[in-house]
């Protein structure tokens, strides 16, 4: 309980509101305990399908944008045509962000099928079935099978060898997937997968297209992104700007660029995003 109250009253988009969010707080445990299902209106008129128990989805309803910089990088960056790539789907808020908010194109990758079935969900009521196509497979450094861990919700992961509870999903490369689109953004969330993923996307990554790609963290990752042209920075939505050290704001993820000029005319001339009431 402590952790989430500290989550409610620090976040950026609560500072004026705090007592707001504890009321958003307290409604959603109410109403989850008495509906299956809330369909809750979003951000740019989108919806998001949450249940009890989905942590990640619940934080937006809380506090309007659960990943704060992340979120608002890529509602500033993409744009409708762009192809991005949602590897950790979940149960799909950053492919609501993507396309239902900036009209890009999304591969969603959700491998637990009761997930995707959530995903799917929120597809639906948003109307994004014809620029959102959902893969149910987990991405990885060879094409084959892998144990998939189960009941963890946000945190399900690839199953640690002899795990008997876990079950059997596809797994992909994604060279194998990508053949000759070009991604625009790429978000990793796969629960200290990354590395693997990586594994099976190097030609992805070393396309010198103007990609982008938050997620990883391991010095073998960053060290890869480095000899590919990468370099690690962190976003201030506030004044859309790329900076090479942190600033203080939240940050579940990293963020590495190209050294691009056009990243940071986007940024500048994106149109702002209102986020409970604020537009930034």
């Amino acid at each position: 309980m402590f952790e989430v109250l500290r989550f409610l009253f620090s976040h950026p988009l609560t500072q004026n509101s705090k007592l707001k969010a504890l009321g958003r707080f307290l409604w959603w445990q109410i109403r989850c305990r008495v509906s299956n299902e809330i369909i809750y209106p979003w951000v740019g008129g989108t919806k998001l399908s949450v249940r009890r128990g989905m942590r990640g989805a619940t934080g937006n309803i809380y506090v309007g944008l659960h990943e704060f910089t992340e979120m608002l990088f890529l509602l500033h960056f993409l744009r409708p045509g762009d192809l991005f790539l949602d590897i950790g789907s979940n149960v799909g808020s950053y492919s609501v962000l993507a396309s239902g908010v900036c009209g890009a194109r999304s591969w969603a990758f959700e491998p637990d099928p009761e997930t995707a079935s959530k995903l799917a969900r929120n597809l639906d009521i948003n109307a994004l079935q014809n620029i959102v196509t959902i893969y149910n497979v987990a991405l990885g450094p060879a094409n084959g099978d892998v144990g998939f861990t189960t009941g963890r919700d946000t945190e399900n992961r690839i199953a640690e060898p002899g795990d008997r509870n876990a079950r059997i999903v596809p797994q992909q490369c994604l060279d194998t997937l990508i053949q000759n689109n070009a991604p625009t953004m790429m978000k990793l969330d796969v629960e200290d997968y990354e590395d693997a993923v990586l594994d099976g996307a190097k030609l992805c990554v070393s396309n010198k297209s103007l990609l982008v790609i938050q997620g990883g963290g391991s010095q073998y990752f960053e060290k890869f992104l480095r000899q590919e042209g990468y370099k690690r920075v962190y976003y201030d939505p506030y004044r859309r700007k790329l900076l090479n050290d942190p600033i203080g704001l939240p940050s579940a993820n990293v963020l590495f660029v190209r050294d691009d000029p056009d990243i940071a005319t986007r940024l500048r001339d994106a149109s702002p995003v209102s986020v409970l009431g604020q537009s930034i």
